[in-house]
């Protein structure tokens, strides 16, 4: 696994990062137990890089990263926008992990730089604690152009962790060409970038092959976060990521995996994915998108119409 260092931050990531939302309580809920066979595979493959948010509630299952091999970098997010509340989130990481400091903590989802600033005072309270080495880096996640392009604009913010892939679904103000555009002004600036949804959240699965091969040029990616939730994933995002042959054997194990549509809870209800599917497996009950998995055939179309992003293949 190739390692990178994270913009001018000085931490080594591995290209892989592995994302952990999957495995949590809010997705596939995996015990422990499994949880930490997942983990050990990817460490056993090189990945050092772990990404999760206070809002996965899932840092019992990266706590045994640590435990398993201590020098591994996690990066966690919280959606603060006060010192009380940034100081409430990092003491949360600190004791669920079992660690006196993290690797990066980023403030969750910003949207521009008047977002940015409107969360002053909670970068504020990060600044402090990066001066007393708690934690190691900060910066932003965000699925928005806008969001890469203000972070930029702050020399005090390491790290952007934006959402980019093959045909921008998921990006609420503009094309993957633009966000690709932004990313690159951000890195000569020295910001350390690490990718979310390079398979736009599952829906893209069924252009697997495409997407790796887009992410995987972009030079300007220090890591990529991707989400898994077996030892077989590992093995296979893995062997993507290095250009290394997948057996039929391994890729018939991916591929056979079961999925299901996992709607996040901030769902408006506006109905366009009901609208766009095609086997009717999508209604609105109370103000909200409700899937009949019966029906349910993964054929994704809801995912692109969803301007929430609020739709992903688990």
């Amino acid at each position: 696994m190739k390692i990178n260092t994270l913009g001018d931050t000085g931490i080594k990531v591995s290209r892989m990062c592995f994302g952990s939302l999957t495995i949590g309580p809010t997705q596939k809920n995996k015990p422990l137990s499994e949880s930490k066979e997942i983990i050990a595979a990817a460490l056993d493959h090189g990945v050092n890089f772990f990404d999760t948010a206070d809002l996965y509630n899932n840092y019992a299952h990266l706590k045994q990263a640590i435990e398993i091999k201590r020098d591994v970098v996690i990066s966690t997010k919280s959606y603060d926008y006060t010192a009380a509340g940034v100081r409430k989130s990092l003491h949360r990481a600190l004791t669920e992990l079992g660690r006196d400091y993290v690797d990066l903590y980023l403030l969750h989802e910003q949207e521009s730089r008047k977002t940015i600033e409107g969360h002053w005072e909670a970068i504020a309270e990060l600044i402090k604690f990066k001066e007393a080495g708690v934690v190691r880096a900060i910066g932003i996640s965000t699925h928005r152009i806008e969001g890469v392009v203000g972070a930029t604009l702050f020399d005090e913010l390491d790290v952007i962790h934006p959402l980019i892939n093959l045909t921008g679904i998921g990006i609420e103000d503009g094309t993957a060409e633009e966000m690709v555009a932004a990313i690159h002004a951000a890195k000569k600036k020295g910001k350390g970038i690490y990718a979310m949804k390079a398979l736009g959240g599952g829906n893209l699965l069924a252009q697997k092959q495409a997407c790796f091969d887009f992410i995987l040029g972009l030079e300007d990616l220090d890591a990529i976060a991707i989400g898994v939730q077996s030892v077989d994933e590992v093995r296979y995002d893995v062997k993507r990521i290095n250009g290394e042959p997948i057996s039929q054997q391994l890729a018939a194990a991916v591929a056979g995996s079961s999925k299901v549509i996992h709607i996040s809870d901030w769902c408006e209800g506006c109905g366009e994915c009901v609208k766009h599917c095609g086997p009717k497996a999508l209604s609105i009950v109370e103000g909200k998108a409700v899937i009949d998995n019966q029906k349910c055939i993964l054929c994704c179309y809801c995912g692109t119409y969803c301007k929430l992003f609020c739709i992903k293949v688990i």
